[in-house]
């Protein structure tokens, strides 16, 4: 069907003069002068070869006609708007980048998703990982900010690891990780026992070296010092630039790491990895949502975000 419509700028000008009763005011919500706002109606009523107002000295007035048009131009245009509005709003809510560190994607953030998929099919995530989400020891300029522009429709938010002080940005804090000593089931059945803190002479001490500016990185140095272990050397063993390489050493029966416990809970759920050792290091850093002020209220972040915020509870209630 071909629609023969007059300008959608002359109907604006109508309904805002009719609803004012004023040129000048009809101007003013426009942006433009009343006498923009007398072409645009007087194109309107050459088109309909008709007169919509009466004009008067100081007033204004509808004619008949004013009056019988006013209410189906007053919804077309509330029509028009509010499928624009529902348009933009699946647009911005459809899609959502999430930058988080590398091994809190792999170990923990991929593996809550599916429930976060099924609930929100609507929602296309776009998951990227970055060391640049960790805080090293010097973090004083960081501010969450990085590499936004607010003026992109597509919404962006990132899971950081450090101190939680991003300025400009909404923070919540969803956990602390707890480091523990794991392994594989295998160690504790094989021939060289592991049934206290001093029988890890006997094993290979795994390393994580994959950032060596991390915030306070638990090292076995503090875990035997707290085990009350002396005469091992807490630097022998295998050393890893990789943490992903580091846990699959362990689970593969390499030797024993240190892990964070909310990362490895599936593989520990599992039977995969065990915790010999009721021995736990925390640490003040953690993990936090952060979320540009200049997004925070999308529709697809404020849905993420209170999804992620209760997984993160489940984590800090176990």
């Amino acid at each position: 069907m071909t629609y023969r419509l007059p300008s959608l700028n002359a109907l604006r000008a109508f309904e805002a003069a009719a609803r004012h009763l004023s040129f000048k005011d009809a101007g003013e919500e426009l942006s433009v002068t009343p006498t923009a706002i007398s072409h645009q109606i007087r194109g309107l009523e050459d088109y309909l070869g008709c007169h919509l107002f009466h004009r008067m000295t100081r007033s204004l007035e509808l004619t008949r006609e004013g009056r019988a048009m006013l209410p189906k131009v007053r919804e077309g245009l509330e029509c028009f708007a509010a499928a624009i509005e529902s348009t933009r709003s699946r647009q911005a809510a459809g899609r959502l980048l999430v930058t988080s560190p590398p091994a809190f994607a792999n170990r923990w953030l991929i593996r809550h998703l599916p429930e976060f998929t099924a609930a929100h099919p609507e929602i296309q995530l776009h998951m990227a990982a970055s060391i640049g989400t960790i805080d090293a020891r010097d973090a004083s300029g960081v501010s969450g900010l990085e590499g936004l522009d607010v003026r992109d429709d597509e919404s962006e938010v990132s899971i950081r690891f450090g101190r939680g002080q991003y300025p400009g940005c909404r923070v919540d804090r969803l956990f602390s990780p707890r480091y523990a000593a794991v392994c594989s089931p295998r160690l504790l059945l094989g021939m060289r026992p592991l049934d206290v803190p001093a029988d890890l002479r006997r094993h290979n001490l795994l390393h994580d070296e994959s950032i060596t500016e991390l915030l306070d990185r638990p090292t076995w140095s503090e875990w035997l010092q707290i085990a009350g272990v002396s005469g091992i050397d807490p630097a022998a063993g295998t050393h890893f630039s990789d943490p992903g390489l580091v846990l699959s050493a362990a689970i593969d029966g390499v030797g024993v790491a240190l892990a964070s416990m909310p990362l490895v809970e599936a593989e520990v759920a599992a039977g995969r990895l065990t915790v010999p050792f009721d021995i736990v290091i925390h640490r003040t850093q953690a993990y936090y949502l952060v979320v540009p002020e200049a997004v925070a209220d999308r529709p697809v972040v404020t849905i993420f975000r209170k999804w992620l915020i209760g997984e993160a509870e489940k984590v800090r209630e176990g």
